[in-house]
């Protein structure tokens, strides 16, 4: 099955770059382009496609908006940010508002390709300079929004589709003192659903390994 994709990036030079490259895998189709990221969100809702490459850094509403509106609005469709800015805050806020991936504008369009291959099957990808930098985020020792480490046995329970009884039986607590955990998981991560902390999960655990596809 082709694999659809929306490109974001206010410079249209970026744009036929990106599309003369991609078109030379035949599992992979540019169906729209947008210059900011207003029209991609646009564009997304228009088109529905598989994957949006979204640029971080564009006029009118940036990336990190864009990303979080379309994931919200579209859950179907998922996000790589593929962008030149290596910032702790740009890294964290697009995975944050939902990226399943975070590139660089020099990786190799090879890599690119099956990259993007990868996260259309759900796998989270980041480049090793970013994963780097999300992972220095999560284990900073002064991050009052850290898991303690028996909400991370909740939380690593819950990928594992576990409902709140099965992981009281599981971890030998009370299913009441579970449900305190998911509400203190849910505001820490500042998510609102099991399956939004699962991808968190994932997205961590990918980060702190980045040779896992």
């Amino acid at each position: 099955m082709t694999i659809r994709i929306v490109l974001a990036d206010d410079h249209s030079v970026v744009r036929q770059g990106l599309k003369m490259f991609l078109a030379l895998d035949p599992d992979l189709e540019v169906i729209g382009e947008a210059q900011n990221g207003e029209e991609a969100v646009k564009l997304a809702h228009e088109l529905k496609p598989d994957i949006v490459l979204m640029d971080m850094l564009m006029p009118v509403m940036d990336g990190i908006t864009a990303t979080e509106t379309i994931r919200r609005e579209l859950p179907d469709t998922e996000v790589i940010a593929l962008t030149s800015v290596l910032e702790d805050a740009s890294v964290v806020g697009a995975i944050k508002a939902g990226a399943i991936g975070y590139l660089l504008k020099d990786t190799q369009s090879e890599e690119l390709c099956r990259m993007i291959k990868a996260a259309a099957a759900g796998q989270v990808q980041l480049s090793p300079a970013a994963a780097a930098r999300l992972v220095r985020e999560v284990r900073a020792p002064d991050n009052p929004q850290a898991l303690t480490e028996r909400e991370t046995q909740v939380a690593r329970l819950v990928v594992d589709r576990m409902t709140n009884p099965e992981i009281a039986e599981t971890l030998f607590l009370s299913t009441k003192t579970v449900e305190t955990h998911m509400r203190n998981i849910f505001r820490k991560l500042e998510v609102g659903s099991r399956v939004d902390v699962a991808r968190a999960v994932e997205r961590a655990d990918r980060a702190a390994t980045p040779g896992l596809p």
